[in-house]
């Protein structure tokens, strides 16, 4: 009864007109050889993997769940086959450098991977998540030898790694960690301590993996500041067991097909990534990367709630609509989907989902820019833009992905909180992506008081241009983007200035500050969209669609704006204490 469909035809817009991805490819030199038929062709195979192999496993995977016995672990019938076809198709490989085996295709086509991959089956995509930003970790920070040795595997994806920070009392705080490691007389390091809510600690999917690893050196300082990093596998060279243990795993409210870990280090052998007590900063290069792949995971739950929930509201057919299309005779029953409430849910749903995709390709492609552009300026221009959108994809992309989850689930009626429809699976998977990868009220904090306020509102600026820019290219909705963009001007000095004598008062606000900058982010979307969508429309009915969706989202969805834009002003007002 659940259906996954890659949205290929929304996602060629988005890269075709919406990015214009291609003609960007085309100036930078890494990218020459990509063009839009060799993108096309990525995405059908892609969609052939998720929808075909992923999507069957994704009900089952959940059901049955993993297994733990005396450290070992099993991941859910099927998995592990999956796992040997994804890395067949050559996948792992996608947006790697060529001098690693990769096949050096932007992060651009590697998103919309992720978004389908999980779309379709989001546990099992928990396995392979995290490899890319890994890959990206060690080219920029391992020591020679160690990336000759670990890199080619990775991209291979003969080894999966996996990022091992949280401990039971250091969770958002990494500065309370306790994980010690102690120099060798070889140049490795012995690592001893615990780390938990470990995803692919331990499974069945490859016979090696390759642990990341935040742990002190004995004299190092406190806090942050005294955070090294380390690459610890399961198995050394000579193919013996390595002193890492999986205690147990963890049962939880979704993504059940994970296997999430607690790891025992008893004196295991490491190596020192990047310079010792910067382990953090050796980190902080795929920390973009791995928050858009998360945000990726909202809008799949998203989209996948979408799809399901439109085609359960054309089936399900209760009671007599106020009104009809033009052209449907009059019936004793009506489609749900006829009905205003549901029209209003699965509209949201369809706008909201559209909207993030642009907004999420968007944010890698500019990764792709921040890495290739041939000017500095440029590339610089490109990580700034890049690092402000990461906090917003993170939180309010998974915010939506639950939300959008819920309302779906809510089409369904008594039957989407039953197992029979896998809603309520989607629910729960979704839910877990608004709290690991820094919590949302993280991603709030970051993006307020460091990417905005810190930064001197200097890439917030660069922000606002473009979608002034996109105001003065013209278009149905460019004198509203226009009137947003004045409110914002005012708004941040006005933070500022309120902040000087009440330091909490941003923090306060976090939250509706980063939802009023998604909003904000889906409004400069669908003003985009539908100024296309009008030039299109001749060639092609679909894109009647696309300026259907945008009318909606500036009639019932841009009044968000003016919400989050009350509730800053009324934050002014101090915060009681709790007792």
């Amino acid at each position: 009864m659940w259906q996954y469909k890659a949205p290929l035809r929304d996602m060629r817009f988005v890269l075709e007109h919406w990015l214009q991805a291609p003609a960007v490819w085309a100036e930078l030199p890494a990218f020459t050889d990509v063009d839009l038929p060799l993108a096309l062709q990525v995405l059908e195979e892609a969609a052939r993997f998720s929808s075909g192999v992923l999507a069957p496993l994704n009900a089952s995977g959940d059901r049955q769940g993993c297994r733990w016995q005396a450290g070992e672990v099993g991941t859910p019938d099927g998995f592990a086959a999956a796992y040997r076809a994804y890395v067949e198709g050559g996948w792992p490989a996608l947006a790697c450098a060529p001098e690693h085996g990769g096949q050096g295709l932007p992060q651009l086509l590697d998103a919309a991977l992720q978004e389908m991959l999980y779309a379709s089956n989001h546990a099992w995509a928990m396995y392979t998540g995290i490899a890319h930003g890994a890959y990206l970790c060690l080219r920029a920070n391992a020591p020679q030898a160690l990336r000759e040795r670990y890199l080619p595997v990775i991209v291979s994806g003969e080894i999966l790694p996996t990022m091992c920070l949280t401990e039971p009392q250091a969770g958002s705080d990494v500065g309370l960690l306790r994980c010690r490691a102690e120099l060798q007389g070889d140049g490795s390091y012995r690592l001893t301590g615990s780390k938990l809510f470990i995803s692919g600690g331990e499974h069945d999917l490859t016979d090696d993996i390759l642990h990341l690893v935040l742990a002190r050196l004995p004299d190092a300082p406190a806090s942050t500041r005294g955070i090294s990093l380390f690459l610890v596998p399961k198995r050394l060279d000579d193919g013996r067991r390595n002193a890492v243990r999986c205690d147990g795993i963890e049962h939880k409210m979704g993504i059940k097909g994970s296997a999430t870990c607690s790891l025992s280090f008893d004196s295991a052998q490491g190596w020192l990534i990047g310079e010792a007590n910067r382990g953090l900063a050796a980190l902080f290069v795929m920390m973009n990367s791995a928050r858009l792949h998360v945000g990726l995971q909202g809008l799949g739950h998203a989209e996948a709630a979408w799809q399901n929930a439109a085609d359960y509201a054309r089936e399900r057919q209760q009671m007599r609509a106020p009104r009809r299309p033009k052209g449907v005779a009059a019936a004793a029953v009506d489609p749900i989907h006829y009905h205003p409430a549901m029209r209003l849910a699965l509209l949201r749903l369809r706008t909201v989902s559209q909207g993030l995709r642009a907004i999420g390709y968007w944010g890698a492609h500019l990764l792709d820019q921040a890495e290739h552009a041939e000017q500095e300026a440029e590339r610089e221009q490109a990580a700034r833009l890049a690092g402000l959108l990461t906090p917003v994809i993170k939180a309010f992309f998974t915010d939506q992905g639950f939300n959008l989850a819920s309302e779906a689930l809510q089409v369904f009626g008594g039957y989407g909180y039953t197992g029979e429809y896998a809603i309520e699976q989607t629910l729960r998977d979704s839910r877990i992506a608004m709290i690991y990868e820094g919590s949302n009220e993280i991603q709030a904090n970051d993006l307020l008081l460091r990417k905005v306020l810190g930064d001197g509102c200097v890439a917030l600026d660069e922000l606002l241009a473009v979608f002034e820019q996109e105001a003065a290219a013209g278009g149905e909705y460019a004198e509203r983007l226009n009137a947003l963009c004045a409110k914002w001007r005012g708004l941040v000095s006005g933070i500022f200035n309120h902040a000087q004598g009440d330091d909490e008062y941003p923090y306060r606000i976090a939250g509706d500050f980063l939802h009023l900058l998604g909003w904000s982010l889906l409004a400069f979307a669908w003003a985009r969209s539908a100024r296309l969508a009008a030039l299109l429309r001749a060639e092609d009915p679909w894109y009647q669609e696309k300026l259907d969706s945008a009318a909606f989202f500036f009639t019932y969805l841009l009044p968000e704006t003016e919400l989050r834009l009350a509730r800053i002003d009324a934050a002014r007002a101090p915060l009681a204490f709790l007792s």
